[in-house]
């Protein structure tokens, strides 16, 4: 409030409730046409980064943030039936004796409301490119399906997403939006093959036709399986790239470890703009914080990006820049140290759009691994495994070739 009285401007909030008041009154008004100017700069911006070997990659994934446990944030956003799922029951199951005992003098207190967080990120340039908000127990698929039918994306995007983006209703809303995708699958998916080998072969060309679509009339949808090794993990890929030379096998592996960057994007989010508990007691209020600190860590990463790609065009090509040496949290000191010093005149070497250039992460060798020793491992989470492939019967071969005799006639 302050600051905004040191630049000139007359009509300035007071209060924190009158603050988020005008955020929340006016988020309505600005969302689309700044997240709509947001991506055209990132075009602009990008250059040399915008595309990867002629792809727009495109990554999702959701995450949850807490909110004050209010009446309003809990009827907002807790989940109704929560703790009565058959995964809760079977982990009480599994409780030992003492634990039990131990929970009757101290009842474990009901799930703290929070916020679903489902965000596509630009993989290459590594900035948050649009996202959606629900309550705790909110669908990420549903909220990406919704994203691809309200906006438009560019041309050749190609979404890359985890094992939990899976599934026909999803898979064809990307590919009617134009796009096509890159997803890591396990025991969860089941598929469809002319050939019965296809794991021994390593992958190849399947098909995800369940059985209602494929009683209703919907398309078969020919995608292309793949089996990879990342790390010391081998994992299978599906792919709605169908020619192995408009996405090879060191491009798939490349691309999905791209995509782990957005977990570090939603770390940023919490720890460092200090996001992992809102402070709004009102859920409209509360979302509307949530969206705009999304909004205002885009935009301060994008100011960040746009300084420091052009300094690197005239260097050589052997000392080349990364959108991952780009630091969330030295582009946020440098603005608000900026901000404090509105007051002051800053010499050439020191003032922000010059320290947005130097705000890079820091290149010393960390002398010991930053690996938690002390996190217990889950003990409900089950190895992804390998997908369900089943040859094609004489029905279903049936259904296939009319079909095709439709799709030509």
């Amino acid at each position: 409030m302050e600051i905004c009285e040191e630049l000139g401007l007359h009509c300035t909030a007071k209060t924190y409730t009158a603050f988020m008041n005008a955020l929340d009154r006016y988020e309505s008004l600005f969302t689309t046409r700044l997240r709509q100017r947001h991506q055209s700069l990132a075009q602009e911006v990008g250059g040399r980064f915008w595309r990867s070997a002629d792809w727009v990659l495109i990554g999702f994934d959701g995450s949850r943030v807490t909110v004050p446990r209010t009446a309003a944030n809990e009827k907002a956003f807790c989940a109704p039936n929560y703790g009565r799922g058959v995964r809760a029951k079977y982990g009480k199951k599994k409780s030992k004796g003492m634990r039990r005992k131990r929970n009757q003098k101290n009842k474990p207190q009901p799930q703290e409301p929070q916020i679903w967080v489902t965000m596509m990120w630009h993989m290459s340039l590594r900035l948050p490119w649009t996202w959606r908000l629900g309550p705790s127990n909110s669908s990420e698929r549903g909220h990406v399906v919704e994203m691809l039918k309200e906006e438009t994306f560019p041309e050749k995007t190609l979404f890359c997403g985890d094992a939990g983006f899976v599934g026909y209703p999803l898979w064809s809303a990307i590919l009617a939006a134009g796009g096509d995708f890159l997803v890591r699958v396990g025991a969860n998916v089941k598929l469809l093959s002319e050939q019965a080998d296809i794991k021994q072969l390593g992958g190849g060309r399947v098909l995800c036709w369940p059985k209602g679509r494929m009683e209703s009339g919907a398309p078969p949808l020919k995608l292309r399986l793949v089996k990879v090794k990342v790390g010391k993990t081998k994992m299978w890929m599906l792919t709605s790239v169908l020619s192995a030379r408009k996405l090879r096998h060191k491009q798939l592996i490349g691309y999905y470890k791209m995509r782990w960057g957005i977990e570090v994007e939603f770390r940023g989010l919490k720890q460092t703009i200090d996001k992992h508990k809102l402070r709004c007691r009102n859920s409209d209020r509360a979302l509307a914080e949530l969206d705009w600190s999304i909004r205002a860590m885009a935009i301060a990463e994008l100011l960040a990006l746009r300084e420091q790609i052009p300094e690197q065009q005239d260097v050589p090509e052997q000392v080349d820049y990364d959108p991952k040496k780009r630091s969330l949290a030295n582009t946020m000191r440098c603005l608000r140290r900026c901000m404090r010093r509105l007051d002051k005149y800053c010499s050439a070497s020191d003032n922000m759009l010059h320290s947005l250039s130097q705000a890079l992460v820091q290149t010393y060798q960390a002398g010991t691994d930053k690996k938690a020793r002390y996190r217990p491992k889950n003990p409900h989470k089950k190895p992804l495994g390998d997908p369900e492939i089943r040859k094609l019967n004489m029905e279903e071969r049936k259904k296939l070739a009319e079909f095709h005799q439709n799709q030509a006639a």
